[in-house]
């Protein structure tokens, strides 16, 4: 009987394996069909309701589903009011913009140039120009010294060096090790950082280095998609 429900489980995990591999190869041909069509030009998306511009080299965020279940899952208890943001490798500022609506000292960074241009005409277009700063660097170097009540960051996913500025939001070498490294500097003591990762990432890696900080890992939100698994975690 156990033979049985070991290889009914070896089974289901195998099938698993499959429907995962094909999900993401159904996600990169998606991304070479619909995303690189729009980079040759800025495009107007729409993120829980909000509108954003998405310039030429700037991830999209409507490309993999997270960046709704992201935002849409702040809250005052994640965000308290008057805290000091920071939404890390910002992107087009989707994040920064959406802790807006929270607290007016909000800092969105990000190394890709474009994207903090991006950043910074979505804040304008979303009227939180007065409450968003965008610096443009690697990490925590525009924000040396400063420490944040609460950090944001969905981090690149997948090993390997970046071929383009648009590919830094998929793929980097030691950009988590780094940032784990560096952010107790950056954090305040009662402060959390909140983490976006998914099933098909080295999850249990990252998050290891943040317990090895001495932080704890909680999950606050889960969101299932068809061959993965997003989970956004507080650590603090």
């Amino acid at each position: 009987m156990t033979d049985v429900v070991n290889n009914r489980a070896q089974f289901r995990a195998a099938v698993g394996n499959v429907y995962s591999t094909f999900w993401r190869l159904g996600l990169r041909l998606r991304f070479h069909l619909w995303q690189k069509r729009k980079l040759k030009q800025p495009v107007l998306e729409w993120v829980a309701g909000k509108p954003f511009v998405i310039l030429p080299q700037v991830f999209n965020p409507n490309l993999f589903l997270t960046s709704a279940f992201m935002v849409q899952a702040l809250n005052e208890t994640l965000v308290p009011p008057e805290c000091r943001f920071l939404d890390m490798g910002t992107g087009s500022g989707v994040g920064a913009v959406f802790a807006a609506a929270f607290t007016p000292y909000v800092t969105a960074i990000d190394i890709n140039p474009a994207a903090a241009r991006a950043a910074r005409i979505n804040a304008l277009l979303n009227q939180v120009e007065e409450r968003v700063r965008v610096l443009e660097g690697d990490l925590f170097a525009p924000a040396a010294g400063e420490q944040f009540e609460v950090i944001l960051f969905n981090p690149p996913y997948y090993r390997g060096q970046p071929q383009s500025q648009l590919d830094r939001a998929f793929r980097a070498e030691d950009v988590i090790e780094r940032f784990a490294a560096a952010l107790p500097q950056h954090l305040t003591p009662n402060g959390h950082l909140l983490l976006l990762l998914s099933t098909t990432s080295d999850e249990e890696h990252f998050l290891t280095l943040f317990r090895q900080q001495g932080y704890s890992v909680t999950p606050t939100a889960h969101h299932p998609l068809p061959g993965e698994r997003i989970t956004l975690y507080k650590v603090g």
